[in-house]
């Protein structure tokens, strides 16, 4: 029987990383040993930055609520639970959609909420 050797899977392999390390600097993009090390910790980062940009958001969207709560006289944490209590189940993301963009409609959510605390 004919010994099989490991070519093509290894170049096809290393082609693969080499691809996902297109534009780095130096030896990064051309050899692949140091492009495999690149390349996972660049992976790990992505990772990392996709979980971390959803808790920027949400770090967004409450400065924002709180900032148009202060201006209606009231705070961020009287303002959720007023809704909460009230039974206005609105995400954070709509709430900040409003603060921003519909001034009026978020000082009748203010109201509602102090109304109700």
């Amino acid at each position: 029987m004919a010994r099989i050797k490991g070519g093509m899977t290894a170049k096809r392999k290393h082609n693969r990383v080499l691809k996902l390390a297109k534009g780095y600097r130096g030896a990064r993009s051309k050899q692949y040993r140091v492009a495999k090390q690149s390349v996972m910790r660049a992976l790990t980062s992505a990772f990392t930055g996709r979980k971390q940009r959803k808790r920027d958001f949400r770090k967004l969207w409450i400065a924002r609520i709180n900032a148009a709560a202060r201006l209606n006289g009231t705070t961020y944490s009287r303002l959720m639970h007023g809704l909460k209590v009230a039974g206005v189940d609105i995400n954070r993301k709509m709430l900040a959609e409003i603060a921003v963009n519909d001034a009026e409609g978020f000082k009748d959510l203010a109201e509602l909420a102090k109304s109700k605390i």
